[in-house]
C-alpha cells in the first residue's frame, strides 16, 4: 500500500527542494535539501551555523524527512497519493498546516494538526484521488495568499502541478513520469510560510541598543546605578523575549489558518 510510495515520494521531493539556499525572502533561512537551519539544529546539531547547513549530508536530510514529515503524519497508513500530497505539503509549509488541512477536508475539527486514528478513519471513507486533488487545490490557494508569492510563485505553481500529477498516478497505480530533474529555477524554491513582520523584527533587534548613543553621560549614570541598570537590562531582555514569543504565535496562527471557505471532500464509503 502506501509504504511502497515512500522512496519515490522522497526522490521527487528532493528534486523539488534542490540544494543550499539562503534567500532573504525565504522565512526558512539557510536551507539545504529543503531542511531548514531550525530543523538541522533540532535533529542533528544544536547551535549549527549556515556553514553547517551548507555542508549537510544527504543521509542526514533523509533521516529528518522520515522522522518529522513522513512518520509523524502517519503517511505509511494513508492511501497512496494522499500520502505524497500531504508529505510534500508538510515539507514546504509545515506539518502544522498540512495536518490541519487534512482534517478540514475530511470534516474533522482543526484544533490540532495531529494525524490520529480518527483522521485515518475519515480519510479511508473518501476517494483518495478526490482527496489528493483537494489537498493540492487548497495548497495552491494558500500559497497564492502569501506575500512571497511574487518571488516564489512560479516555482511553487510548477511544484504543486507536479505533485498533483504524481499523486493521481500513485492513486491509480499507474507508471509515473520520471522524477523532475534538479535544475535552476526562475527563483529559489522557498518555504511556503508566512514571513515574520519586519516591524516586529526591527523592534526586537533595536531594544537592547536604545541607550547606546548616550555617550559618557549614560556610562556615568550606569556606573552610579548598577542595580537599577541590571533591572532595566532584564526588562529589555524580557520584552524582547516576549516579543519573539508573540511573533511566533502570530505566525503559527496565520500559517495554519484556513484560506477562504473549506469544501469538505464527500464521503464515498460507509
Amino acid at each position: 500500500m502506501a509504504k511502497s510510495t515512500y522512496e519515490e515520494a522522497l526522490r521527487r521531493l528532493l528534486a523539488h527542494e534542490g540544494g543550499y539556499t539562503n534567500h532573504p525572502s525565504d522565512p526558512g533561512g539557510p536551507t539545504n535539501f529543503g531542511i531548514t537551519i531550525v530543523d538541522y539544529r533540532k535533529y542533528v546539531k544544536p547551535g549549527a551555523t549556515a556553514a553547517d547547513v551548507k555542508a549537510m549530508k544527504l543521509s542526514e536530510a533523509k533521516a529528518i524527512y522520515r522522522a518529522k514529515y513522513w512518520d509523524s503524519q502517519r503517511c505509511d497508513e494513508l492511501p497512496a497519493g494522499v500520502d505524497y500530497a500531504i508529505f510534500d505539503y508538510g515539507v514546504n509549509s509545515g506539518i502544522g498546516r498540512s495536518g490541519k488541512v487534512l482534517r478540514r477536508l475530511t470534516g474533522l475539527p482543526d484544533n490540532t494538526s495531529v494525524v490520529n486514528d480518527a483522521v485515518l478513519a475519515a480519510v479511508a471513507r473518501r476517494d483518495p484521488a478526490a482527496l489528493a486533488n483537494a489537498i493540492c487545490d487548497e495548497r495552491l490557494r494558500f500559497l497564492k495568499s502569501l506575500k512571497t508569492w511574487p518571488v516564489f510563485g512560479k516555482g511553487w505553481g510548477r511544484r504543486v502541478a507536479e505533485v498533483r500529477s504524481a499523486a493521481a498516478a500513485f492513486v491509480a497505480g499507474a507508471k509515473l513520469v520520471p522524477s523532475p530533474a534538479p535544475g535552476p529555477l526562475e527563483a529559489p524554491a522557498g518555504k511556503g510560510e508566512v514571513p515574520e513582520p519586519k516591524a516586529a523584527k526591527t523592534a526586537v533587534k533595536a531594544g537592547p541598543v536604545v541607550a547606546a548613543g548616550g555617550g559618557a553621560g549614560v556610562t556615568d549614570w550606569i556606573a552610579a546605578h548598577p542595580v537599577l541598570t541590571v533591572l532595566i537590562a532584564a526588562a529589555i531582555v524580557g520584552a524582547a523575549v516576549g516579543a519573539v514569543i508573540l511573533i511566533n504565535r502570530w505566525r503559527a496562527a496565520r500559517q495554519e489558518a484556513p484560506v477562504g471557505a473549506v469544501a469538505i471532500v464527500p464521503v464515498t464509503q460507509s
